[in-house]
């Protein structure tokens, strides 16, 4: 099983895409992880990998059990496609994956409060943090060294 080590390094981009799908080899990633003990302070199926499942159908425990197999990413793509409960035509795909690269922070007072807090802990002068994907990008490069 390809043992993805979140202590060490952290998982693929939310931008990364498998099949046209963002957000997919980031869950491979902390699902491999999960599975190893070695997730870190990543976790599999959180409310952002959540979007995957709702727009595919997929159950997070089913794709997990698959994932233990020891399957590749075209593997556990073939897996997804022949199992969705939602199959979707190419141009969905494409247009979900490019509003979840691009989605907004929700606009409610509480959540922009608790952007504002996180993004601000990890840089009081970057303004191009505006999405939860620029978000996630600078917080893995920061969490492994890197400087905001």
């Amino acid at each position: 099983m390809n043992q993805t080590d979140l202590t060490l390094r952290p998982p693929r981009s939310v931008r990364a895409r498998l099949g046209r799908y963002v957000l997919l080899p980031r869950l491979l990633d902390k699902c491999r992880a999960t599975l190893a003990g070695k997730n870190g302070e990543y976790h599999y199926a959180c409310p952002l990998d959540q979007h995957f499942f709702k727009f595919t159908g997929i159950d997070p425990e089913a794709l997990k059990a698959e994932v233990a197999t020891g399957k590749g990413d075209g593997e556990i793509l073939e897996w997804i496609e022949a199992n969705a409960t939602k199959p979707r035509e190419q141009w969905e795909i494409d247009q979900w994956s490019r509003f979840q690269e691009t989605r907004p922070v929700d606009s409610d007072v509480e959540t922009l409060s608790w952007f504002l807090e996180i993004v601000g802990k990890l840089s009081k002068t970057r303004e191009d943090i505006r999405t939860i994907a620029d978000y996630l990008d600078v917080d893995d490069y920061v969490s492994f060294g890197g400087i905001a």
